[in-house]
């Protein structure tokens, strides 16, 4: 029986690649969770640095740079590990190994022989990988799509037949987009979609929104047909609300205090330099 696409929390699955290896893997916790997969002799798993829990004793680890990830300048410009950890099961016997989420986050297992091989996800959202899966870094071909920011053009793309793992924050939702089907979505909302789906970028109002405030600036307007997997806290979000919570009252209540600030003291000068020259003449 094929992996589906994401699980529910303690429920066991079996996934069974394109060479009829049977892997068995689990899914355990709510909130923060932890894949734990088995691995028979010879049997191996990639995953992203730090993402180790625990595994069975004979489990070695290797950390390396694996060239049919095509990471590169990409990840590295960005800040991005360019290596993977690969957990191989030398012994004579079954072992196990826990990959955990960095974060508050649901692990989504993806085969990618029922997306046609291929799925673009949110930069950082791959956690492992059983059997032939690439990840390699893309960018939207479109200069109109691009976004300020790393996160806004820099995507993950997962290629091959095997199985997925990647991370999404909070509730996950499944769309599935039927021909001409069109959903529209906040951008940081997106944790993966398949490669058929159209994305138009939409910016919402001036740009005096960006200045003073307000959420749900950029909106993807996804066009089917193709399936999208829809994360209700991105990262960034939660990141964002716990520094509001730690800093001054002021910068709590608007995080744009400071640019505020500069704007009034610019017009404020500008008003005075008129007045002064108004009263000159």
């Amino acid at each position: 029986m094929a992996a589906p696409f994401f699980s529910t929390p303690f429920q066991p699955y079996v996934y069974q690649s394109p060479q009829d290896a049977v892997i068995p893997f689990q899914i355990l916790g709510g909130e923060a969770q932890v894949v734990q997969i088995m691995l028979k002799p010879q049997e191996r798993v990639i995953a992203k640095p730090g993402s180790m829990c625990f595994m069975s004793g004979y489990i070695e680890v290797e950390n390396v740079f694996i060239p049919e990830n095509e990471v590169g300048m990409w990840q590295w410009l960005f800040g991005k590990s360019v290596s993977s950890i690969v957990f191989c099961n030398p012994g004579p016997s079954d072992g196990y190994v826990g990959i955990a989420a960095p974060s508050l986050s649901r692990i989504i297992p993806i085969d990618l022989a029922m997306f046609g091989g291929e799925i673009l996800c949110q930069p950082d959202a791959f956690l492992c990988s059983i059997n032939d899966v690439k990840v390699n870094n893309t960018v939207y071909q479109r200069a109109h799509n691009l976004i300020t920011g790393a996160e806004g053009f820099l995507r993950q793309k997962l290629s091959g037949q095997g199985l997925a793992f990647i991370l999404a924050g909070g509730s996950v939702v499944q769309k599935n987009l039927e021909v001409g089907e069109v959903l529209a979505v906040d951008v940081s909302c997106i944790i993966a979609l398949t490669t058929s789906v159209n994305v138009q970028i939409k910016y919402n109002g001036p740009m005096r929104r960006a200045v003073f405030g307000g959420d749900n600036l950029v909106t993807a307007v996804l066009t089917g047909p193709g399936i999208v997997f829809i994360q209700s806290l991105p990262f960034h979000r939660l990141s964002q609300r716990i520094a509001r919570a730690v800093t001054s009252p002021n910068m709590r209540e608007n995080p744009k205090f400071f640019i505020q600030i500069a704007i009034f003291f610019f017009l404020a000068y500008v008003v005075i330099v008129s007045s002064l020259i108004l009263t000159d003449v």
